[in-house]
């Protein structure tokens, strides 16, 4: 399973002219602030792990849900080798405030110039800026 591709979801919510991240409290990537998301469970379809993972990560639930963009990420976790499908969908805030909960530390709504000066995951900024051009 070392080689096997793990999929896995995040959601870019945009409000207005920010987007909504989360401070991962697990690693991997822990202190890193990243779109709410996580591994798709077995059975389940990447728009139904998407929502589930927002939900989980901040309470907010979205109906408009579109896909921008795939990656193949690699990483360590302890002393093995994982390959992620990461799924990047994008939609727009609707209503309620996010909550930190699962495997966030946080979670805000931040724009361009103040994720700049922040911690991000791999083509968080990228996504944001094309995300918020729409």
């Amino acid at each position: 399973m070392e080689n096997d591709e793990i999929p896995a979801v995040s959601v870019a919510v945009r409000r207005g002219d920010t987007v909504l991240l989360v401070k991962r409290g697990r690693e991997p990537s822990r202190g890193y602030y990243a779109f709410p998301g996580g591994r798709v469970e077995p059975g389940e379809s990447l728009e139904d792990a998407a929502r589930r993972e927002l939900h989980e990560e901040t309470g907010l639930h979205v109906h408009d849900l579109e896909l921008v963009r795939d990656y193949l990420i690699e990483g360590r976790h302890g002393d093995r080798l994982h390959r992620y499908r990461l799924h990047v969908f994008a939609a727009s805030h609707g209503a309620g405030e996010a909550v930190a909960g699962d495997d966030a530390e946080e979670a805000g709504w931040f724009d361009l110039e103040a994720m700049r000066a922040m911690l991000l995951s791999d083509f968080v900024l990228d996504v944001a800026s094309e995300v918020l051009e729409c």
